[in-house]
């Protein structure tokens, strides 16, 4: 019940800009609420197919952080600047404060959006932009209609495309870790 009317209040009461502070008031919820610059950028349920890659993807992601001396994350908030706040569907980082509600950008080494047709431009060109400006060095967006996985390197201040992996390939990583990704290793069964 609270959860309901802390919500509500912040995100339709009070018609100003949401801060930092009163994001992180909602406490944990099962619901997906962003933080981007004063807005609440909510979406519904992930569909059962999105949730399949996210974990597939993670668990091929998992020994290899480990063995790099890294750790794999899926669905956490993740500050890129006070005030933007996503929660990406994986994130690879270094050594963190397991207890704290956010983990800082500067600890993250490689961040994964899987795309969802209902907010394809958020991933492709919102939260792009957004990674890029907070310095993470990694952006590896998987396209789940077609399996396709596209891997993107910091250079500068903005994203170069590094590789394009399609069903019937292999991604290579090297950097943040060594793995290999398999794109229809990551989708359901038919």
């Amino acid at each position: 019940m609270w959860e309901t009317q802390a919500m509500t209040s912040v995100i339709m009461g009070q018609g100003t800009p949401v801060t930092e502070e009163e994001f992180f008031a909602l406490g944990e919820t099962s619901r997906r609420i962003e933080l981007f610059d004063g807005s609440l950028f909510v979406t519904p349920a992930r569909t059962p197919q999105h949730q399949h890659i996210s974990s597939e993807l993670a668990f091929a992601l998992r020994t290899a952080a480990r063995k790099a001396g890294l750790y794999v994350h899926e669905a956490v908030n993740v500050r890129l600047l006070p005030g933007r706040i996503p929660i990406p569907d994986v994130a690879v980082t270094e050594k963190i404060n397991f207890k704290e509600l956010v983990i800082d950008a500067e600890a993250v080494r490689l961040i994964c959006e899987i795309v969802s047709p209902s907010n394809a431009s958020a991933d492709k060109v919102l939260k792009m932009h957004y990674y890029a400006a907070a310095g993470i060095p990694w952006y590896l967006l998987v396209e789940q209609e077609s399996a396709t996985l596209h891997l993107y390197q910091l250079r500068g201040d903005h994203y170069v495309e590094h590789s394009v992996t399609r069903p019937g390939e292999v991604l290579h990583l090297e950097e943040p870790v060594t793995a290999d990704l398999v794109p229809e290793d990551l989708l359901p069964p038919d």
